[in-house]
């Protein structure tokens, strides 16, 4: 069984992924949690996620944050901690292939995070008709020294030609 990805500028020679299938967790608070943890350092993200599973730290709620209660310090916010414990996994896992490619994990950054929402299906043996939450999270490491650095323009500072 083959994987689709979302991202599809995959570059397997300083890249490495991993994709977390019909995980058990929240939609919502995934959503969250990757839109946190984007473009961070993987040593940085994982002490997040560390941090969020043990209660030390809230996440604060930008989206899904509707009859949330307030945290000091962030405004509405959670301790989502298994949906950190199962990117956790998934980040380690991202992690060990790129170090199995070859690549240095200190250098990884989390380029592309994506949380989607999978199939529900029923409870079994419920009388009251509820769904299992599911959730699809793909995870793409980028390696940030071959990283190019973009300079740029200065802005048009009114030298050169004047106008009368």
């Amino acid at each position: 069984m083959t994987t689709t990805y979302a991202f599809q500028r995959y570059d397997a020679g300083r890249m490495a992924r991993a994709y977390g299938r019909s995980l058990p967790i929240s939609t919502k608070k995934s959503i969250e949690l990757c839109s946190l943890l984007r473009n961070k350092p993987v040593a940085k993200a994982t002490s997040i996620l560390g941090d969020i599973a043990a209660k030390k730290q809230a996440l604060r709620l930008t989206r899904f944050n509707k009859n949330t209660g307030h945290k000091k310090g962030i405004g509405p916010g959670r301790y989502p901690a298994k949906a950190s414990d199962y990117l956790l996994k998934l980040l380690k896992s991202a992690e060990k292939n790129a170090v199995f490619k070859g690549l240095s994990a200190k250098d990884m950054i989390i380029g592309h995070i994506t949380a989607n929402k999978a199939s529900s299906a029923w409870h079994y043996g419920r009388q009251r008709r509820r769904k299992m939450k599911r959730t699809h999270i793909e995870v793409v490491l980028v390696e940030a020294k071959g990283k190019p650095t973009a300079k740029k323009e200065p802005a048009h500072s009114g030298e050169g030609k004047k106008h009368d």
